[in-house]
């Protein structure tokens, strides 16, 4: 388990409203390209997760915060560092299935960005 002073509580996959319906029928959160090239899930903290929305997401429409509690996934999660930014993120090195995820939290729009917006 993560000490809780280094870890935080709950890490975020970023995710469309379309992703999250098909985790959510399929039972498993699918994977994308990135994800299958470097064999595991992309997730961010808290506060690296608006970062990369207004990275990596800056066109998607309908985008949310997939929040999952960290002690789900421990066992098969690494910070590892992510060189073009300079930090080290959460990457999961197995399945994140729907039922792990805690909360589904809105990303609004934002003049420079995004910002969290309303739980679903």
């Amino acid at each position: 388990m993560p000490d809780q002073q280094t870890h935080p509580e709950f890490v975020y996959r970023l995710a469309t409203a379309a992703e999250w319906a098909a985790a959510v029928e399929a039972g498993a959160v699918p994977t994308r390209d990135i994800d299958e090239r470097d064999g595991y899930f992309h997730l961010s903290t808290r506060t690296q997760a608006l970062e990369t929305a207004r990275l990596y997401f800056a066109d998607t429409e309908n985008l949310l915060a997939l929040e999952i509690p960290l002690d789900e996934i421990a066992a098969d999660t690494k910070f590892e560092l992510a060189p073009k930014r300079g930090e080290t993120f959460p990457h999961l090195y197995g399945t994140l299935a729907a039922a792990q995820v805690s909360r589904v939290i809105r990303l609004v729009r934002t003049a420079d960005g995004f910002a969290f917006g309303e739980a679903l």
